[in-house]
């Protein structure tokens, strides 16, 4: 069963934020579903001090970790990590392509406005960063969005191809470029990411905010921007196949292209298996000590990972969207639509509790928790953020964070509290 078309709006003379009757509930439950995801790669990789471990106390612990632990561990990268950042850049492209379509009924160009939205988001994501986590994707969104402007006029057939050289080759070559240092100074400085992982892991344990604000911005401009341009064209490619699918309105209509999501769903989860299958074999050899991790040839690894994360994503879209047609699958997957709704908002928010639950600040966990406990753990608390989501915004048009960024974006505040007749039809729907 799909859901009922919103009705059609009058063109309208100047630009607004969406109103809740235009939006797609299928967006929103996609972009629920995608933050989920997130949350858990987040915490099960940089909130719990996993990325900062060394290589061999990694093996070590995973040679002794129990069949729950290494089911999470194995889980998580299969299914988890990539997939859903995946997931969420691709809607930011289709996000991109709506913006360009209400434009376009006002008569006025999708450039302005579009540009203002990114400053704002460059702005929250720079505090984002500097203030909280090193890990905001807020500030390479608004950057690598100006991008999507050079390619609005470009057709279907040039965006794909565009898409498949951003993501199956752009990193390759980079990656290829920053492997031809000197064998001494490749060494030197491995030697100096692996102390900064130690000191960051340091302060982020026992320092105080301080030292942990400091840590942040020492780790992100002295070593993660470093791995980041890679990751900046294959980002830029799954923007542009979020485009090329919001003009086709594949969302939108989706009732009458259930055929393509059906064949979506069987190529996406082939692809992404096979690629994660040869990823799977690779790490094995190397666990084995029977692979050099630094042998040259990996650098090809790089599309199979891609295509992995790409697969595995359009599979869980294709999946997702045909589900949404089935009235009883319906019902229950709107429960995420809320979340999505005020995605910004939850997303920073997830961080707040990620620090204040696993650094020396907070609580103090990290390091102390497996990845089961850790995963349910987020879980969980994804599951409080679904609750208050329905709880805010049967009162407000906006999440906190989001009422921020449009009333910046339009200049003006934005009305904030719901109308009484749509709060109950809110509350109802939910």
């Amino acid at each position: 069963m799909s859901q009922p078309p919103a009705p059609p709006t009058a063109p309208l003379s100047e630009a607004r934020p969406v109103d809740t009757r235009e939006r797609l509930a299928l967006l929103d439950v996609l972009r629920g579903f995608a933050l989920g995801g997130v949350f858990v790669s987040n915490v099960h990789m940089w909130f719990s001090g996993r990325a900062f471990i060394p290589r061999a106390q990694m093996e070590a612990a995973m040679s002794s970790a129990s069949w729950l632990d290494t089911a999470a561990i194995y889980g998580t990268g299969t299914l988890v990590n990539g997939k859903f950042i995946t997931l969420f850049a691709f809607l930011f492209g289709l996000g991109f392509s709506v913006q360009m379509f209400r434009a376009e009924a006002r008569g006025a160009s999708v450039a302005p406005l579009y540009m203002r939205r990114l400053g704002v988001m460059f702005l929250i994501g720079a505090i984002h960063l500097l203030g909280l986590w090193y890990g905001d994707i807020l500030t390479t969104y608004a950057a690598v969005g100006f991008a999507l402007l050079l390619f609005r006029q470009r057709a279907d057939k040039t965006l794909l191809l565009w898409a498949a050289v951003l993501i199956l080759i752009a990193p390759v070559a980079m990656t290829s470029l920053m492997k031809l240092l000197p064998m001494e100074e490749a060494k030197a400085a491995m030697e100096r990411s692996a102390q900064a992982r130690a000191q960051t892991l340091e302060a982020f344990t026992s320092g105080t905010w301080f030292e942990v604000v400091r840590a942040n911005a020492r780790y992100f401009f002295g070593q993660f921007i470093r791995n980041l341009l890679p990751f900046l064209f294959a980002l830029l490619g799954r923007f542009l196949l979020g485009l090329m699918a919001g003009r086709r309105r594949l969302f939108h209509d989706a009732p009458q292209h259930l055929a393509f999501f059906r064949k979506l769903l069987g190529w996406g989860l082939a692809l992404g298996g096979l690629a994660s299958a040869a990823g799977f074999v690779v790490q094995y050899l190397m666990r084995q000590k029977m692979l050099d991790p630094q042998a040259s040839w990996l650098v090809l690894m790089s599309p199979v990972r891609q295509l992995n994360e790409v697969g595995l994503a359009a599979f869980y879209v294709a999946g997702l969207v045909l589900l949404f047609q089935r009235e009883w699958w319906q019902r229950r997957l709107l429960v995420l639509a809320p979340v999505g709704r005020m995605a910004l908002t939850n997303y920073l928010t997830q961080t707040v509790l990620g620090v204040f639950i696993y650094y020396g600040v907070g609580l103090g966990l990290i390091g102390k928790l497996g990845p089961a406990a850790n995963i349910g753990l987020t879980l969980a608390l994804f599951c409080v953020q679904v609750v208050f989501s329905h709880w805010w915004l049967a009162r407000f048009r906006f999440g906190p964070i989001e009422w921020v960024w449009r009333s910046l974006t339009y200049g003006k505040a934005q009305p904030m509290r719901q109308p009484v007749a749509t709060a109950s039809a809110t509350v109802t729907a939910s």
